[in-house]
């Protein structure tokens, strides 16, 4: 049964609507990557261990990851608007205290909170759209929000790279605080209040167990690279991760209205379509976000330069999302998102074999990436709102932003602790005498967040040189497993979204019939 007919829009309303949503999506990842740039900065100034400094990200991701689908629920209750309006509010009002934050333990706390009006903004403002559109201008809506959502995450470091040079860090967030009140001023005057007439209340067991599951994940694995994967401070989280994951897919096949629809991942383009966001993760976002403390924290340059280099990352987001969408007219999406992501590891492979001596021809194998990646950023929202019944778009949008957003959090906190163990191997190979692991260990993760010069503190006999060997020798293993990531998630596109065209929007109208 479908929700109470909403009376279509005039196309000015539409447009008022998309833009609305769009400008509160630019900030959102905004923060997320722009955070990543001024942790340098940050540490320079407040101080910190390396597990508090990779906090300023991940509490951000954490949050808002964990909580997407708990806002979508809400959204689909009280009102999207009313969801979308509240957490707007709560972002500005929490960017606003960043700004003004005194130490670093408080960065993290706020950023946290950050992450919570982030998550009922993304959620209840795409739930709202969804609302707005019906057929192609809907594919088209939420393939603008796809696109805007990347420009914001491709763009951060180089706007936040020029404002905390010339302004300090600090402005970076005062930067979020003046759009998001645009945001919120806008969506006021132009979002329509909808719900669902048969949402029944808020999951309470999939939400506790989902988002324990997620924050304790994240809290060992950013643990590992200070404490050590033995440590009992990260078996017993990951272990209790592992508990409640199974618990919360236990609880949402038992209960009548679940947060999470366990019944659509019986469907191969389902599927599909969740796995696209992971894939964008590896191959793409958490370069978004290590390249430029490498520039900046390992190979000296200044913030503004990093900024200005990871424009050959971030510029294909300008087109290539477009041309995707154009192109997915004639072409299976399947087809060209697999496409796509070998491009994309192809440029992983190159951009491995690249050392700070290689200057600015580094730019050529991220340009690659950027083109590679572009194609599935630019499919996967419009694809996502395909698969599920409209009545449920709180529901949709809450399962592919919470895969989309969680897997970068998720994906960063992976992939930094495994380069900073790969860093602190590789300093252990090169050095003429072997240090302690927990000293290893340490530096490893103070390079891995930009920070050589208490690396170099913590390694008094070792040379700068030898660090940023061992940093760079490190990175190019990870490249060539993050490419073995991308080819895996490229075939997986061939396998479950290669359909023809001609086929595919009869295939999914059909999978998501009620039985």
């Amino acid at each position: 049964m479908h929700a109470a007919p909403i009376e279509a829009p005039r196309q000015a309303s539409g447009v008022a609507v998309v833009f609305a949503v769009c400008l509160a999506a630019l900030i959102l990842p905004l923060s997320f990557s722009g955070g990543a740039v001024a942790t340098p900065a940050i540490g320079r100034d407040l101080g910190g261990s390396a597990t508090s400094l990779t906090w300023i990200t991940n509490a951000f991701m954490l949050t808002f990851g964990s909580l997407l689908m708990t806002a979508g629920a809400l959204a689909d209750q009280y009102g999207r608007k009313r969801v979308f309006l509240a957490g707007v509010g709560i972002f500005v009002i929490f960017s606003a205290l960043l700004s003004f934050a005194p130490s670093i333990w408080a960065i993290d706390l706020l950023r946290a909170a950050q992450g919570v009006g982030a998550a009922a903004a993304l959620a209840g403002g795409s739930a709202a759209m969804a609302q707005e559109f019906d057929g192609h201008a809907r594919i088209r809506a939420f393939s603008m929000l796809g696109t805007t959502f990347g420009i914001g995450l491709s763009f951060g470091p180089m706007i936040a790279g020029w404002l905390s040079e010339t302004l300090g860090w600090r402005s970076i967030f005062v930067t979020s605080t003046v759009i998001g009140a645009v945001a919120l001023a806008w969506g006021a005057r132009t979002l329509h209040e909808t719900r669902d007439p048969d949402a029944t209340g808020l999951d309470w067991p999939g939400v506790l167990s989902f988002t324990g599951a997620l924050s304790l994940f994240t809290f060992g694995v950013i643990q590992a690279p200070e404490s050590g994967w033995t440590s009992a401070l990260v078996l017993v989280p990951l272990a209790a991760s592992a508990l409640l994951a199974a618990l919360f897919v236990r609880v949402e096949g038992r209960v009548a209205r679940p947060m999470l629809d366990l019944s659509l991942f019986r469907f191969p383009r389902f599927v599909g379509v969740q796995l696209l966001p992971i894939a964008t993760c590896y191959s793409y976002v958490v370069l978004l976000i290590l390249l430029p403390l490498r520039f900046i924290g390992v190979e000296g340059q200044s913030e503004i330069d990093a900024g200005l280099m990871m424009l050959a990352l971030s510029a294909p987001m300008l087109v290539v999302p477009t041309l995707a969408v154009s192109l997915s007219r004639f072409v299976s999406p399947g087809i060209l998102t697999g496409i796509g992501l070998l491009i994309a590891a192809a440029g992983q492979v190159w951009l491995g074999m690249m050392t700070p001596a290689d200057g600015l021809w580094i730019a050529l194998p991220m340009l690659v990436i950027g083109l590679g990646a572009g194609v599935p950023w630019g499919l996967m929202d419009a694809l996502s709102v395909t698969v599920v019944p409209r009545e449920r778009a709180g529901m949709a949008s809450g399962i592919f932003n919470t895969t989309k957003v969680a897997s970068e959090g998720v994906a960063l906190a992976i992939v930094s602790a495994g380069l900073a163990g790969l860093t602190s191997l590789g300093i252990q190979r090169l050095a003429a005498k072997g240090l302690p692991d927990a000293q290893l260990r340490e530096i490893g993760a103070r390079l891995v967040n930009g920070d050589l010069a208490h690396a170099q503190t913590l390694g008094a006999q070792l040379d700068r040189a030898l660090l940023v060997q061992g940093y760079v020798e490190a990175f190019q293993s990870l490249t060539w497993a993050l490419a073995a990531i991308t080819v895996l998630s490229a075939i997986a596109s061939f396998v479950l979204l290669g359909r023809t065209h001609a086929t595919e929007n009869a295939a999914s109208s059909a999978e998501c019939q009620p039985a």
